[in-house]
């Protein structure tokens, strides 16, 4: 059986803020589905931002997306790193860092937020 199902990013479930420097607008579809427009803000970094939130050394999300404007370097936890700007697709796995560079907002789909910026149980 086919189920249809549509939501606009505009009207989300839910927005989760960070500590500063911006959110993520979070909906979910079907159940399992789950899609974040982040919008993270000059001077974001992971470790300052969402890691009081999520209380874990690193982020231990798997994020997949795209990235709409702005720019983001990620660093791995085994030193490996990436600068993901506009037009990048990107899989993010866990064990990492992230900050913002620039000051224009970095705008990320990503569909790795299920439990990103949720604090810990």
């Amino acid at each position: 059986m086919t189920k249809l199902e549509i939501r606009n990013i505009r009207v989300p479930d839910e927005t989760r803020n960070f500590q500063a420097h911006g959110h993520v607008d979070v909906v979910t579809l079907g159940g399992d589905f789950t899609l974040g427009r982040g919008v993270y803000e000059p001077g974001w970094q992971w470790s300052k931002d969402v890691k009081p939130i999520a209380g874990t050394e690193y982020c231990m999300v798997r994020h997949t997306g795209i990235c709409l404007s702005g720019q983001m370097t990620v660093r791995s936890d085994d030193g490996s790193e990436m600068t993901i700007t506009e037009g990048d697709v990107f899989v993010i796995g866990p064990g990492h860092d992230a900050w913002v560079l620039g000051q224009e907002p970095c705008v990320l789909f990503d569909t790795g937020v299920a439990a990103f910026a949720k604090p810990a149980s």
